[in-house]
């Protein structure tokens, strides 16, 4: 398409003939380009709420790690001490029977 842009009406009827194309193709990339171009406003809006949606649901999956962690943590404490317990209320029980 850069190559077409300097060319005149008739050299450009050539050029494009040489590489199978159309006019009305050339225009439509034109147009593409020209919209890419002049529209970036819209797109930066979008962006910027998809990049806040993203923060916010990091944020909120960091939350989650840490309440799955100290969970996670309280079951380990939880496990340790059944099992002290656990063993004391035996020998408390084997005292009782004698």
């Amino acid at each position: 398409m850069q190559a077409a842009a300097g060319l005149r009406e008739e050299q450009l009827g050539g050029f494009l003939r040489e590489r199978g194309l159309h006019a009305a193709q050339l225009e439509s990339w034109r147009a593409a380009v020209k919209d890419a171009l002049t529209t970036h406003g819209p797109k930066r809006v979008v962006a910027s709420k998809e990049l806040q949606r993203i923060r916010a649901l990091e944020k909120e999956l960091l939350r989650k790690d840490r309440a799955l962690a100290e969970v996670t943590a309280l079951l380990a404490l939880r496990k340790k001490l059944e099992a002290l317990l656990g063993d004391e209320d035996d020998a408390t029980s084997k005292r009782n029977a004698r």
